[in-house]
């Protein structure tokens, strides 16, 4: 998909990972953080919850909390510093219920 914030320039002979991003099919490389792997999709990480501006992470490397994103059991995750994994699913907002 194009269209994402980061654009791909080398590195594309690394395996594919297929993940799940607000219920959507989606493709990474492998090695790619949840960070890269949303943005290479999307404009934006994600909305602030409280004043729903855009975020897309801050300081990049594990310390601010702006990157934060949640995988579908409801676990918060920093996508700056989380390796994405195969089939994860993942929620750019919390989920309303929690399993």
């Amino acid at each position: 998909m194009t269209g994402g914030q980061l654009q791909r320039l080398q590195e594309r002979q690394r395996a594919v990972l297929a993940f799940q991003l607000d219920g959507a099919p989606c493709e990474a490389l492998a090695g790619d953080t949840v960070l890269t792997a949303i943005l290479t999709q999307r404009r934006r990480l994600r909305d602030n919850e409280f004043t729903a501006t855009p975020r897309a992470g801050f300081c990049l490397m594990g310390a601010c909390h702006d990157c934060i994103v949640w995988a579908d059991s409801g676990e918060r995750l920093r996508a700056c510093s989380t390796l994405l994994q195969p089939g994860m699913r993942l929620l750019t907002a919390p989920p309303t219920e929690a399993p």
